[in-house]
């Protein structure tokens, strides 16, 4: 009975070999040969960085376009679609304005970089921009009332120079119908002893309204002006 039950019990020797065994097979690392993967994080960085250079030197190109553009003759932008590409390229244009923004104290040279930038954007994804110019409605036609003005403003001028030349003492038959011409109406002689100051009086007035006049077409010009400007910052 004893010896059968000493052959059927395991020895604690033979436990021990087999619980030392078994943890040194499970510690043993597989060794299997992996293919090497390139990270492809690093091209996407270089693709990253090389587009962003590439905008960079393109904002200052369209910078400098748009300054040496006058605004009638400005370009037409598209509207671009609200794309996750288009975005994209807005978010790294912003950053590239803070350096053309912060020493701008005008608003022609702010529209002028915005502008440039905005063609930026049309250019990088592909958006087709109109080479005819914008639409400003700016009609080309000069008012009626300004070419009268302009005209007599040249006539005042040479009617000025032909009376300094009578003054100065030049007496030819042209000059001295010209005179005539100016004092007709009046009690005024060619003849007088107090010619000289009637002449220096109508000079004067001769130049006063040729200011008046060149202030009135000043005036329009500088509102005309700023008004096409205006509705260009507006479509902006």
């Amino acid at each position: 009975m004893k010896r059968l039950r000493r052959g059927a019990l395991p020895s604690s020797n033979e436990n021990a070999t087999a619980e030392d065994v078994l943890p040194q097979v499970a510690e043993q690392p597989a060794h299997v040969d992996a293919p090497v993967v390139a990270d492809s994080n690093d091209d996407a960085k270089l693709t990253q960085e090389l587009e962003i250079e590439q905008i960079r030197s393109t904002l200052e190109e369209g910078i400098v376009e748009t300054r040496s553009t006058p605004l009638e003759n400005r370009l037409q932008l598209p509207r671009i679609a609200l794309s996750k590409r288009n975005r994209a390229v807005v978010r790294a244009l912003n950053p590239m304005l803070v350096t053309y923004l912060e020493a701008i104290r005008d608003l022609c040279e702010t529209d002028s970089i915005l502008l440039g930038a905005a063609l930026v954007v049309c250019r990088t994804i592909g958006a087709k921009v109109s080479t005819d110019g914008r639409a400003t409605g700016q009609s080309s036609a000069i008012p009626a009332w300004r070419t009268r003005i302009e005209e007599r403003i040249t006539k005042a001028r040479a009617l000025i120079g032909r009376l300094i030349c009578f003054r100065s003492g030049n007496n030819r038959p042209r000059i001295v119908r010209t005179v005539r011409m100016a004092f007709a109406g009046t009690n005024v002689g060619l003849s007088q002893p107090k010619i000289t100051q009637k002449l220096t009086e109508r000079i004067d007035d001769l130049k006063q309204r040729i200011a008046a006049w060149g202030k009135r077409i000043r005036r329009y010009t500088e509102r005309s002006t700023r008004f096409n400007q205006n509705r260009l910052f507006q479509s902006d």
